[in-house]
């Protein structure tokens, strides 16, 4: 199993930038498809972002691209989410996922380890 430990969120103002880090243990991260999931208050978790085991390949709702970067070192063990422009609507829980397969899905259901999550909110 690998246990993952989120870091990096935070309050920051609108059209401001925050990095998130995603440490993990237990196993080496090269065996994980990653991805960023984020949940706000009432609604469901949903996909921000993933990264193939590699890191070769990336992907990313709609919502963040443009404005977000996943980007993983396998050697460090470490996923992280560079944030930038950002808007009172990111605000939400931000969770780090992991899948034992090349690719993570989109969806939350697919993943197989998750980190407890770091808050961002984002202030007008």
């Amino acid at each position: 199993q690998v246990q993952l430990v989120e870091s990096g969120g935070g309050l920051v103002q609108a059209g401001g930038s925050l990095t998130l880090s995603c440490a993990a243990s237990g196993r080496a991260l090269s065996n994980y498809g990653m991805a960023w999931f984020r949940q706000a208050p009432g609604k469901e978790r949903e996909f921000v972002a993933g990264i193939s085991r590699g890191g070769g390949s990336t992907n990313y709702a709609d919502s963040a691209k443009g404005r977000f970067t996943i980007s993983r070192n396998n050697v460090k063990n470490t996923v992280s989410l560079q944030m930038s422009s950002l808007q009172p609507e990111d605000t939400a829980v931000y969770y780090c996922a992991a899948r034992a397969e090349t690719y993570a899905p989109t969806y939350a259901p697919g993943m197989d380890y998750w980190g407890k999550g770091t808050l961002v909110t984002v202030s007008s």
